[in-house]
């Protein structure tokens, strides 16, 4: 299918927001505590192309809760229009943007052109911020331990709070995003 037919599917941010049960708050906190760069050169580059992004996403994933208000003031200095589609209801286009090769890791934004082509698409995390994650999480015991599902909470506890707070991760995630569109416009 087009990405024009799923960019027309998909449902504007604020639709999104109203909808969210889990990390609404959250995300609102992200978004009013991120102070983007300022970028003027590469946003009126940006602007110049007529991007818009397609956000493959869930209410209930953390990292979507940290990346979408990021993606979401370089949208606005960029004049990008966004729109959220939800992964879980619309497997065929997630499954054409696995990580890997096998694992459904949102979000993915997926930059289209006014001919809805893809110009580029980011994946759930900037290294810096995989690498902290594979950090905590490496740390947890064998899932076939009884002590697993208590450490497992424990550690997205952690980095639920981390994602909501750490305004280096957000520069990392944005830096991330700003890479992968510079190679591409």
């Amino acid at each position: 299918m087009a990405l024009d037919h799923w960019y027309d599917q998909a449902i504007v941010t604020e639709t999104y927001k109203e909808g969210m049960a889990q990390h609404r708050q959250n995300l609102q906190k992200v978004y009013d505590k991120f102070q983007i760069p300022e970028d003027n050169d590469f946003f009126r580059r940006l602007e110049a192309r007529s991007l818009r992004v397609i956000a493959i996403t869930e209410d209930w994933c953390g990292d979507a809760m940290m990346n979408i208000p990021i993606l979401l003031h370089l949208a606005e200095k960029s004049h990008m229009q966004v729109r959220m589609i939800l992964r879980d209801s619309n497997l065929e286009l997630m499954d054409q943007y696995l990580t890997n090769g096998k694992s459904r890791s949102i979000p993915i934004f997926i930059f289209i052109d006014e001919n809805g082509e893809e110009v580029t698409h980011w994946r759930p995390r900037a290294e810096a911020v995989q690498n902290a994650v594979d950090q905590l999480m490496g740390g947890l015991p064998d899932k076939e331990t009884p002590e697993y599902d208590a450490a497992f909470k424990e550690a997205i506890k952690t980095l639920t709070a981390r994602f909501v707070s750490d305004e280096e991760m957000w520069h990392e995630t944005y830096g991330s995003i700003k890479e992968k569109l510079e190679k591409n416009i």
